[in-house]
């Protein structure tokens, strides 16, 4: 198992450019199996969850070409689908929680799919009902394989329905449209997720044939097609990883610049950073984080503790709450972090505790951080990284502390930052990878 070593304590400087969205990767990448034709899409992220995804692809038969880590063009002209039933499928879908959306596609136009019990992160519960209840409602029909755990699901006849989602699931929401975009007939999503990833996702589907309205809000339209074509896609930048570099400077008291920052599709993000007193400028498309050697917390405007949690967007997305969290470690004043969505996301703040921080575990989702305001550093530690982005948060704190530390299981963090050692190695932080 790989791990870094961080000395911390760097002040660093610089230019960063973020990696493409691994939200939407998982989902445009999934989408490519809705058609014969060719699909090229740029600004991959070279990470090792979107990396499986494609060679998940590659497994059921659909022909790759990446002539850039970041280019790829997809053709799935020759789909083996009963590869979906081996062990093999099971075997390495398993290991990832994205394997997940190859259902809609393969139920729109094979007619049958599986869905193995899902990989990803121990952050708790990540329940898959309003896939299969959606998959229901089109008219799919399931069984559960106890001994194999997994789900087999088919579809013979897709018919549009009017469903109202118990939960704005943007997986759950991106799978159903793909299972819909050629059922028969008009098929109404409402409390469907609107986030950049599944507007990304409509927008793509649209350009290749698809009829979908009422793309950005919570009420989608989507007239069933016969057919869809190729198309060319470009990703996002990676709001979560945009996020982190923002925490990241502030942490470490270091100027930085992030380039093509897509501003535009960060929603409510940036606010919330500068809600901990961050201070940031717009230039353009970019996002320059001047040296700060202090930032204080906002109150509410009746003296009360700021609260932060995370919501369905356009609310705080929950994968940024680990990094605020560890932020505020070093902030003047209090801010309750509240994880709504994950009931096991905020138990890695022990560690931040064994570092030095300050924070109160209310219970499974509340944490008290209360800020030292740099009156102590935090310290150099050994820890394990228990899942992306909690992983990350840690180091941006070790990069922040007071001597050597070494972060253990980095492979949870390889999941979602691509190459993220010698990126920060570039702005001037000694981080070194130990295999």
């Amino acid at each position: 198992m790989a791990s870094f070593e961080v000395r911390g304590g760097n002040k660093l400087q610089g230019e960063i450019i973020p990696q493409g969205a691994k939200n939407e990767a998982l989902q445009i990448i999934s989408a490519v199996l809705l058609t014969p034709e060719k699909v090229t899409i740029n600004n991959i992220p070279d990470i090792l969850d979107v990396n499986l995804l494609i060679e998940l692809l590659m497994d059921l038969g659909v022909k790759v070409e990446r002539p850039q880590r970041d280019i790829c063009t997809f053709q799935a002209d020759e789909v083996d689908i009963d590869f979906l039933g081996s062990e093999a499928f099971r075997k390495k879908s398993g290991k990832l929680r994205g394997s997940v959306m190859v259902a809609g596609p393969m139920l729109s136009r094979f007619k049958k799919a599986y869905i193995p019990k899902p990989g990803g992160d121990k952050i708790g519960r990540r329940r898959l009902d309003t896939h299969i209840i959606g998959f229901e409602k089109l008219g799919a029909r399931f069984e559960y394989n106890e001994d194999l755990h997994y789900f087999q699901l088919v579809a013979p006849d897709l018919k549009g329905t009017y469903m109202l989602l118990d939960e704005p699931s943007v997986t759950g929401t991106a799978n159903i449209v793909m299972a819909a975009v050629m059922a028969k007939g008009t098929t109404t999503i409402y409390n469907a997720a609107c986030e950049p990833y599944l507007q990304q996702l409509c927008k793509m589907l649209n350009r290749m044939g698809a009829k979908i309205s009422g793309v950005g809000s919570n009420l989608l339209i989507i007239e069933g097609v016969d057919y869809l074509g190729g198309t060319t896609h470009t990703m996002l930048p990676d709001m979560i990883e945009i996020g982190s570099f923002i925490g990241l400077a502030a942490m470490t008291r270091s100027e930085i610049t992030i380039k093509n920052a897509g501003i535009e599709h960060l929603g409510i993000i940036p606010e919330k950073f500068q809600q901990l007193g961050i201070q940031m400028e717009f230039r353009g498309d970019d996002i320059y984080i001047p040296s700060q050697e202090k930032y204080e917390i906002s109150t509410y405007l009746d003296g009360g503790i700021l609260t932060i949690s995370d919501h369905p967007w356009p609310g705080f997305t929950p994968d940024l709450l680990s990094i605020v969290l560890v932020v505020a470690t070093q902030a003047i004043g209090s801010v309750l972090i509240h994880q709504k969505m994950f009931e096991s996301r905020l138990f890695f703040v022990d560690k931040l505790i064994d570092m030095g921080a300050q924070i109160i575990l209310c219970d499974p989702h509340r944490a008290t951080v209360i800020g030292l305001g740099r009156r102590n550093n935090l310290r150099g530690i050994t820890m394990s990284s228990p899942d992306i982005r909690a992983g990350q948060a840690l180091l941006i704190a070790a990069l922040s502390a007071e001597g050597k530390s070494t972060i253990q299981n980095i492979e949870q963090i390889d999941r979602g930052y691509q190459n993220i050692d010698a990126r920060l190695r570039n702005l001037g932080a000694d981080i070194r990878r130990i295999d």
